[in-house]
């Protein structure tokens, strides 16, 4: 068990009039998964977005147990720099990757055909994989999901399950679902906000 926390300390943060978060504490660990599970309308992807600097606290304080960490995220939507090749969205988030590492990825995802696609002539699925495959690509201290595996038949999600697992032992994962087996599967730590707010 790890013994450095991220910590999240009388996090507030609205929007307009509508409070997210009021003096909000979470903690999780430093090299695990943390699953987060909760109803909609309740902040999980505000959290992530706090997390991951794309959003400021307007009080309270992030503490993180490395200076500077570098955040991956796959976000609700994939994001994707759809006029460039599949290869070429991987390769901007991490560039010294060799085209042999690409072509790991993809063909672990199923996307080996992909390789000089565009990202914007794909499937709603090989897209979302693609996003998956940028995001573990990416040089990392924490990765956030958000609701990665929206819009994967059962049969493609638990192969990417089964590789993103593989891929993150050992890594600070935070993983936001609605989904049950998804949160069995990854067994690590889970938290609902209906415990903490």
């Amino acid at each position: 068990m790890s013994s450095s926390y991220i910590k999240l300390k009388n996090i507030s943060y609205s929007y307009e009039d509508k409070n997210i978060f009021e003096r909000f504490n979470l903690q999780f660990p430093e090299g695990e998964t943390t699953v987060i599970m909760a109803p909609s309308g309740t902040g999980k992807t505000t959290l992530l977005h706090l997390l991951s600097g794309l959003l400021s606290p307007q009080e309270g304080s992030i503490c993180f147990p490395m200076p500077n960490p570098k955040i991956s995220m796959v976000f609700q939507e994939n994001r994707l720099l759809e006029s460039a090749k599949v290869s070429q969205n991987i390769k901007l988030v991490n560039p010294v990757l060799t085209k042999e590492e690409i072509l790991d990825f993809l063909q672990a995802l199923d996307l080996t055909d992909c390789y000089s696609k565009k990202a914007g002539h794909l499937s709603g699925g090989q897209a979302r994989r693609l996003a998956i495959a940028r995001a573990l690509a990416c040089k990392y201290d924490i990765l956030l999901l958000d609701e990665p595996f929206t819009g994967l038949d059962e049969k493609t999600k638990q192969k990417v399950m089964n590789f993103l697992k593989e891929k993150t032992k050992g890594k600070t994962v935070l993983l936001v679902t609605h989904n049950k087996e998804e949160a069995d599967f990854f067994s690590g730590n889970k938290i609902t906000f209906n415990e903490l707010i």
